[in-house]
């Protein structure tokens, strides 16, 4: 399995990355920086989670080239629309200290006014056009969202970030994806989602980590539960973004390229998925969903 993946416009994305996403912004920048040192070159981030400037600081401290990074962010929900998206944009490029964006996302839709997430899709665009970012892409959209975008506006999203792990696989919007050329990317890939949402009955083991499927895979190939989850989605194709603050795990999570699962141990995992979302539902998503102030940051 190669490192890189190439998007539907030839730019090449590394296949993991760091996520940042609820990380204490004073233990982002040695997340980060530890990261970059110990061989990541994608970090994922995004203004609603209010460490852009640590993120930034971090990838400072690495003292890796930028042509060697791959930087994502993410345009919130209530900077959509034209005008306010490309402010927006700005805004999150000047936290970061950086001259353009490897990846754009807008981070959910918004069912309730579309046309807003609409706009704020064509500003993306914009920016692609300009040169200011080398992809632009969607977080958490479903194949009826992405239909209804493609049919409004001109480039089809390079990315489509997504809640995906063993117990919530989401094999049908997988299937959208491939049709349309768009990379699937998982964030929670652990199902660290689970942690934090009590309300998500996933039967017997309430986490992935603690499945005997993953557990035994752990033990034959003396790897820990969440490599093999790692290791599962890049055997599908998936990029994923494992978070920690944790160095012996930012470290652990990188490696998982030198074992492989066979066809028959991705399928035993396969078929643990539930088909329970333990995350926010895109379908119903609005702007006063997570109670954030991306502007004064």
């Amino acid at each position: 399995m190669q490192s890189k993946i190439t998007l539907n416009n030839g730019v090449e994305m590394p296949i993991l990355g760091l996520g940042v996403f609820l990380n204490p912004a004073q233990q982002t920048v040695a997340s980060v920086t530890t990261a970059i040192q110990a061989g990541y070159r994608l970090i994922d981030t995004a203004a609603a989670y209010l460490n852009e400037r640590q993120v930034g600081e971090g990838i400072r401290q690495a003292e890796v080239a930028r042509d060697e990074l791959f930087i994502t962010t993410k345009l919130w929900v209530g900077d959509f629309g034209y005008d306010s998206a490309l402010k927006a944009f700005d805004a999150s490029v000047e936290r970061l200290g950086l001259d353009y964006l490897d990846l754009y996302l807008l981070h959910w839709p918004v069912p309730a006014d579309f046309a807003q997430t609409i706009q704020a899709w064509k500003a993306a665009e914009k920016l692609l056009a300009e040169g200011r970012v080398k992809a632009i892409g969607v977080s958490n959209f479903t194949p009826g969202h992405l239909k209804t975008l493609m049919a409004e506006t001109d480039i089809v999203p390079a990315v489509n970030q997504i809640e995906l792990n063993p117990y919530f696989a989401q094999p049908a919007l997988v299937d959208v994806h491939k049709a349309l050329g768009i990379v699937t990317q998982a964030w929670s890939p652990i199902g660290g989602v689970y942690s934090r949402n009590s309300k998500a009955v996933t039967g017997e083991y309430d986490h992935p980590l603690k499945h005997p499927v993953i557990v035994q895979l752990a033990e034959k190939y003396q790897k820990t539960p969440a490599q093999i989850i790692l290791r599962w989605h890049l055997e599908h194709g998936y990029s994923v973004i494992p978070k920690s603050v944790h160095e012996h795990r930012i470290k652990e999570n990188f490696a998982v390229f030198d074992f492989s699962l066979t066809a028959s141990e991705v399928a035993s995992i396969d078929s643990l998925d539930t088909g329970i979302r333990a995350g926010s539902d895109p379908d119903v998503f609005k702007p006063g969903s997570y109670n954030v102030d991306v502007h004064n940051q």
